[in-house]
């Protein structure tokens, strides 16, 4: 028996098959293999179109199908992840109506600051624990202000992966996670916002019917099955935004565990068991995989938009044509600790949330022509990144969070020492890595979803430990002294 999962990721759409049996991955795949364009017409904007997101799904799945040679009555059921907070209009006709404005746009920043104030703070966080931000009911506002023709056409509004959903099996569902990462679930009422939908004037004929995480959302229709080469009526059962998809990759369930991610983002991820905010809404606190109203389950995200984002700018700007990423890590880790004084304020990448939703841009501190080079400039940028979620952990320890340990995909920046190790020492913690991935996740959480497994601990007792990082204990004061040398720049942005 078999499962699959896909992640819409904004980099690129991954395929996996994972064994049911014994929980180990038979084959995945990605597209495309460059990343994925992200639309900018304006500065802070950041769109996508969903077809693109099928269409390399498609490519994705046909390759893991082909390499695993598994057949497709074998598949059980259909798991998916997916971009966090991303905005999918469609009409009646579940035609896409524009283009999906997608997690790092920071145009409806005003929109959310305005209805944070207007419906009054204290309540927004009481009830949504976060301000309605730049999320996705803010974006919705902006298309309603500023492209009336397309929101009067609007018959259902979802995330990226209920669109992916749809594409599956027909229907349109959402979830509660889903709901809550949107900004229109009210956690003490337990039901669609009143005052967010009342404020915007949303009506709630735009809201598709809400199903379980892990449950029967819908299966496989006769037009997916013929585009893909499934079997008509595979289950999909399961859906989750990636990050607290990232956090059931990595079996985070519970509260004061810990999930990191460093992709394109960048984010800390932990679970708490009682309704609680940052008063800034620096972090946020949207439904986990495993909420209920019954059982308060939630997790607490520090996203970093530019993270893996600066790397890649780096190394397609810097004149290191030829290098690969394991060679820039390989330079970075040649410079020292502090990177002989050059600082990297990594937020190039839109609004960010940790300093609430302002827009500094990247900045470069402290090179002297004399005495550095790309090797220092390398190793100042994963520096930078580090101390950007030490600056939020900060504010997640004053949430009463004890972060002791950090677990995290064998992937993207974690694949280098440097990153690891400075994270490990300028915040104390031990980073436990591990051979998962969020397509892998979404797999095994289809697998919960149709009853497979009898609990989330079966389902990811597989799950294979690749490496240890931690604390320098001798070496601790030079982390830290980087690290408040660099905070004295942010906080004076």
């Amino acid at each position: 028996m078999y499962l699959l999962g896909y992640d819409i990721g904004s980099s690129s759409v991954k395929a996996c098959l994972v064994n049911a049996d014994n929980g180990k991955i038979v084959a995945s795949d990605f597209f495309p293999k460059e990343e994925m364009t992200i639309k900018a017409v304006k500065s802070g904007w950041a769109e996508q179109n969903p077809a693109d997101w099928w269409a390399n799904l498609k490519l994705a799945h046909q390759s893991v199908m082909q390499k695993s040679g598994v057949k497709s009555d074998d598949i059980q059921a259909i798991g998916i992840t997916w971009q966090m907070h991303g905005l999918v209009l469609v009409d009646k006709h579940k035609n896409i109506l524009r283009d999906s404005i997608i997690w790092c746009d920071s145009r409806a920043v005003p929109y959310g600051e305005k209805a944070f104030k207007s419906i009054g703070e204290e309540k927004c966080l009481n009830h949504l624990l976060n301000s309605p931000g730049n999320f996705t009911a803010s974006k919705l506002a902006w298309v309603k202000e500023n492209e009336p023709h397309i929101y009067e056409k609007i018959d259902k509004l979802m995330l990226p992966g209920d669109y992916i959903g749809m594409k599956l099996t027909g229907d349109i569902v959402v979830t509660i996670e889903g709901m809550s990462e949107g900004m229109f679930w009210d956690f003490k009422t337990n039901t669609l916002s009143e005052d967010v939908l009342n404020y915007y004037g949303i009506p709630k004929s735009f809201f598709p019917e809400i199903k379980p995480i892990f449950g029967i959302q819908g299966y496989v229709s006769s037009e997916a099955a013929k585009e893909l080469g499934l079997k008509e009526g595979t289950p999909v059962s399961y859906r989750a935004g990636d990050q607290p998809n990232n956090a059931l990759s990595l079996n985070v369930f519970e509260p004061g565990e810990i999930a990191s991610t460093a992709g394109t983002s960048g984010v800390v991820y932990g679970v708490l068991d009682q309704l609680n905010y940052d008063k800034l809404s620096r972090v946020n606190t949207f439904a986990h995989v495993n909420y209920t109203p019954e059982q308060i389950r939630l997790g607490v995200l520090l996203c970093i938009n530019g993270t893996g984002i600066l790397n890649s700018w780096l190394k397609r700007n810097l004149a290191l044509e030829g290098l690969s990423y394991n060679d820039m890590n390989n330079l970075a880790a040649q410079s020292p600790i502090g990177s002989k004084g050059i600082s990297i304020v990594p937020f190039g990448n839109g609004a960010e949330r940790v300093l609430e939703n302002k827009e500094v841009s990247c900045s470069i501190h402290g090179i002297n022509f004399n005495i550095h080079d790309k090797k220092d400039i390398l190793r100042a940028a994963q520096e930078g990144i580090v101390f950007s979620y030490e600056y939020g952990m900060e504010i997640m320890r004053e949430m009463g969070m004890n972060i002791r340990t950090v677990k995290a995909g064998y992937a993207n920046m974690f694949l280098s020492p440097v990153f690891a190790q400075t994270l490990a020492s300028v915040s104390d913690v031990t980073i436990e890595l591990y051979n998962t991935d969020g397509a892998a996740g979404a797999a095994k959480g289809a697998g919960i979803g149709i009853g497979l497994y009898s609990s989330p601990q079966e389902a990811f007792a597989s799950l294979e430990k690749l490496g240890v990082t931690e604390p320098e204990n001798n070496k601790k004061d030079k982390y830290r002294e980087a690290y408040e040398k660099w905070k004295t720049l942010v906080v004076n942005k």
